[in-house]
């Protein structure tokens, strides 16, 4: 049987969002997404009300609701780094 390529097949969706010129973006928001929902779920495993975690991070509540805000990819690293250490966790950056 002579089966015909498929010729829609063969980009990535990566390929795609570089083409439209939007990766860096998409990812940085699936990165602060991720992270958000990471940080949610630590808080919630470690009974972490927002007062606790704002408190331990030494920072405001507003400042805690834009980080864990999944619409919001404007966040500095050194808040990063606090989030992650006020749940007992760290943080792993690297460049791939």
């Amino acid at each position: 049987m002579n089966r015909k390529k498929n010729p829609h097949i063969g980009s990535s969706f990566d390929d795609f969002l570089k083409e439209d010129g939007i990766y860096e973006e998409v990812t940085a928001v699936a990165v602060k997404r991720s992270l958000a929902m990471e940080l949610e779920k630590a808080m919630k495993v470690q009974k972490i009300t927002k007062v606790e975690m704002a408190h331990r991070m030494e920072t405001s509540r507003s400042q805690l609701d834009r980080l864990l805000d999944p619409k919001n990819d404007k966040v500095q690293l050194d808040t990063l780094y606090k989030a992650a250490s006020a749940v007992g966790k760290g943080l792993h950056l690297e460049l791939v």
